[in-house]
């Protein structure tokens, strides 16, 4: 499907951020990068919401597409303007999305994504024509293979962008090496020298900061750092503008400061002020009945991170735990027995390994191995189309793929409540 023009057009859909890029295919260089919002939020702020309501009318349906269609299309002229190229020089898009994303693009039916057995309609990846999604602009299209019904094209992408960087399996013991991709789905891999396991834990928006009181994505204005250094509390914005929200790098900044102050327990519990010693506990406020950490207020907005906020952390945390230790069983592997970690995600700042291991979700051991990717899935979409045969290249390797459910199962939910509580600090 590939032609002798080298511009193509990149596309991670992702339940909270949509990220686009347009990439030179001789060089894998990005010409340039758009996100934006889903447009899909007001359906609900995660999957099954938004699948519930494809299912409940036809019209949601059809809403749920046209507004993923028409948004995407809008961020592809995007692109074109920004990097000063005309249409006539591009004529390859793929993208990758978690199941549900396809199908909505697509218009497909979901029920079978919303209801046992949650499998998708089609696993293999699909060739398209972008007038068939009612574009005016006319590009031949790939949309990344669906392993499982909530194992999506996502994983496929990030796993297909980074396995080729993997070091050489060391002669001691089996390579075993950890994926996580900490969106709303928080999707997972485990790799063995031999296998691939994965799944998808319901983490909820929290770490993309959908869902959260002053949540947004990694978008200009979202505060993405938080530091706290005594008494000082220090914070940087996406685009160096005046705060307007909090994105997931600044979230998970902020709970991890805020434990190791002790201004949180290890319940999760944000402390009263006449409960906390320093200056600090002038920022713990009452906010619509329930005790607040503010972060930033000027006479328009106040920015913080309610009681709420943080038990939804707490949620998606657990159950990004409970899938990694539900992948190590199901490989017979130990946590001590991964030698690699990469982490990926709509986050804003690179995270910091100590402060995913403050607030438990990474073990102590992986500190020290893991690294992030900016955009790794759709790092992984501009690989494909950098490489030859890498459409099939990105089939060949869902098709190795052997997903694990989690729903219901009793060991996942033993996990789950077992990583509820963060560490002690």
């Amino acid at each position: 499907m590939m032609s002798e023009k080298k511009l193509a057009i990149a596309v991670d859909i992702g339940t909270t951020t949509i990220a686009a890029s347009l990439v030179d295919r001789e060089s894998c260089e990005r010409r340039a990068f758009v996100g934006r919002r889903n447009p899909q939020g007001s359906f609900g702020a995660d999957v099954v919401a938004r699948l519930q309501a494809a299912c409940a009318a036809p019209d949601n349906l059809q809403l749920l597409q046209r507004s993923l269609t028409s948004t995407v299309e809008e961020m592809v002229e995007e692109l074109l303007r920004m990097a000063g190229t005309a249409r006539k020089d591009v004529d390859t898009i793929a993208l990758a999305g978690n199941p549900a994303m396809e199908h909505f693009l697509l218009g497909l039916p979901v029920a079978s994504l919303a209801y046992p057995p949650f499998r998708p309609l089609f696993t293999s990846g699909k060739l398209l024509q972008s007038t068939s999604l009612g574009w005016k602009l006319e590009l031949n299209g790939y949309l990344f293979p669906l392993p499982g019904g909530f194992v999506g094209g996502d994983l496929v992408a990030f796993l297909f962008g980074t396995l080729a960087e993997t070091p050489q399996r060391p002669a001691h013991r089996p390579l075993a090496a950890l994926y996580l991709d900490l969106g709303t789905n928080g999707e997972i891999a485990l790799v063995t020298a031999e296998k691939i396991f994965a799944t998808s834990a319901a983490a909820g928006p929290a770490f993309e900061g959908g869902n959260l009181a002053c949540g947004m994505p990694a978008l200009p204005g979202a505060i993405e750092k938080v530091e706290i250094t005594g008494e000082r509390l220090a914070l940087a914005t996406i685009g160096g503008q005046p705060p307007c929200g909090i994105c997931g790098s600044a979230v998970i900044d902020t709970v991890s400061a805020l434990l190791r102050e002790g201004l949180i327990d290890a319940s999760g519990r944000l402390l009263a002020p006449d409960e906390i010693a320093s200056n600090l506990g002038t920022r713990v406020v009452e906010i619509g009945g329930t005790s607040a950490f503010v972060l930033y207020r000027d006479a328009t907005r106040t920015v913080f991170l309610s009681q709420h906020d943080i038990r939804q952390v707490q949620l998606a945390k657990a159950a990004v735990r409970a899938g990694m230790e539900i992948l190590l069983q199901r490989a017979g592997l130990r946590v001590d027995d991964i030698e690699k970690v990469v982490l990926t995600g709509s986050f804003g700042a690179v995270l910091s390994p100590e402060k995913l291991k403050n607030v438990g979700i990474f073990p102590e051991n992986m500190v020290k191995i893991a690294d992030f990717i900016r955009e790794g899935a759709l790092a992984g979409v501009e690989r494909a189309l950098c490489t030859p045969e890498g459409f099939t290249a990105a089939d060949n390797l869902a098709k190795r793929i052997r997903v694990v459910p989690l729903s219901g199962t009793p060991a996942f939910e033993r996990h789950f409540l077992e990583q509820m509580n963060f560490p002690k600090m």
